[in-house]
Formats: C-alpha cells, structure tokens, sequence
C-alpha cells in the first residue's frame, strides 16, 4: 500500500490515504463522502463521472488517484458557493434540464468548463462540449438552453 497523495478538491487541501491506482471516482465517493459525480460505464465512455481537473472536464471512473496528486478536482458539489446554486446550475432548474438526471452532474462540469472558457458559447460549441456525455432522457435541447442561459447570466454578473 502506497503512502496517498495530497490534491485539492473543491478548494479544500485534502491526503487520500491508501493505493494509489484506486480510482478517483471511488475516493470522491467512498473516501470524501462527494456522491454527486456518477457511476456509469466505468470505461471512461459516458461522462457520467466527468469532473473537472485544473480545470478542465475528465473522466473520473478509470483515473488512478496518483495521476490527480498535487492537482485541483472539481466535483458538481464545488460549483455551488456557500449554499447558493452556481448560475449554471440555476438555469439548469429553471429550464427544467434535467430528467432523471444520472448524467447531469458529468453534463455540468462540462458545461462549466465550456462556460469559463467561453461565456457565449453557440449551439455547436455546446454541443461539442456535450459530444463524450451519453445521455437517454431526451432533455437535450433544454440543457442546451440552460447552458446558453448559464452563460447570459454569468456575462451579466461579471
């Protein structure tokens, strides 16, 4: 057993303990108790376990912990801020985004990059940000639509 690793997550310096080829989807949910980000296919193929790392969106299902050591990890639990839901996620409850929302916490850190990078992204670079995140719902057009609001709203604040 390895010694662990230290990263940030959420803006919170934490060690995980243990084997460092465990992945880091299972630390974030067994070890630091962030359940948001999800299990789908566990071969880095759905993004349902999609975070963001230094910021940019990466599958979490198949990613040694010790690949992420010394680095920063976003969880969909880090978008909000003191209780308050990020713009983004707002817009995604205002447009009513989501169904049963088992893809929505890996759609969000993409988008969320999407958005740092881009606050006015157009519909194909939604879509092309959204491409690697299957999704069966068919909520596809109201999530594009809360993203594009997403993005309106965060332009407005800055």
């Amino acid at each position: 057993m390895s010694a662990g690793c230290d990263l940030t997550v959420n803006g919170r310096s934490v060690h995980v303990a243990g084997e460092g080829s465990r992945p880091l989807l299972a630390v974030l949910r067994e070890d630091l108790g962030l359940r948001g980000s999800r299990f789908g296919c566990g071969t880095e193929q759905c993004g349902a376990c999609m975070v963001l790392i230094d910021g940019e969106p990466a599958v979490s299902c198949a990613r040694a912990i010790e690949s992420v050591a010394g680095r920063s990890v976003t969880t969909v639990e880090g978008l909000s801020a003191d209780g308050a839901l990020s713009p983004l996620q707002q817009a995604f409850l205002d447009e009513q985004a989501g169904q049963c929302g088992y893809c929505l916490s890996g759609i969000l850190m993409s988008a969320a990059a999407l958005l740092a990078r881009n606050p006015r992204p157009s519909r194909r670079e939604i879509a092309a940000a959204l491409d690697r995140h299957l999704c069966r719902c068919g909520a596809h057009n109201r999530i594009m639509r809360a993203i594009a609001r997403a993005g309106a709203a965060m332009e407005e604040r800055a």
